[in-house]
């Protein structure tokens, strides 16, 4: 079946936060969103292609899988990984952080979690 439309960049996703004000500060020193607003038992988090609405509740990592933001370049990408680790970010694989999304897979990413345990990717398209 055809669809009659094409989805965009993603507008917002809400995620259950043990603090919300915490999290924001760890998205912003991390990933450098910033507030956009808050709202009754939460923060909104972002930039202009992205924003996470941070909510008070209690986290469920495990239901989310991961989400993955692409970078424009390799050169982006081990740049990010350099200010991971001197935010002290809970990265995985030390030692060996970037590596193939995939077996096979033409694109390189690097993982990691933020406070409340959420999986996190941060990636390059095609850049093996």
């Amino acid at each position: 079946m055809k669809v009659p439309f094409t989805l965009g960049v993603v507008g917002h996703f809400g995620l259950a936060v043990r603090s919300p004000k915490r999290s924001a500060k760890w998205f912003a020193r991390a990933l450098g969103l910033k507030k956009q607003f808050e709202f009754e038992g939460g923060i909104a988090i972002g930039n202009d292609n992205v924003t996470i609405a941070l909510q008070k509740g209690k986290p469920a990592p495990r239901t989310f899988g991961h989400m993955s933001f692409h970078l424009p370049s390799m050169a982006a990408l081990k740049k990010a990984l350099a200010h991971l680790q001197k935010q002290r970010i809970d990265l995985e694989d030390p030692g060996d952080e970037i590596g193939p999304e995939g077996p096979g897979s033409p694109h390189m990413g690097l993982w990691f979690h933020d406070l409340d345990g959420y999986r996190w990717e941060l990636s390059v398209q095609g850049k093996r």
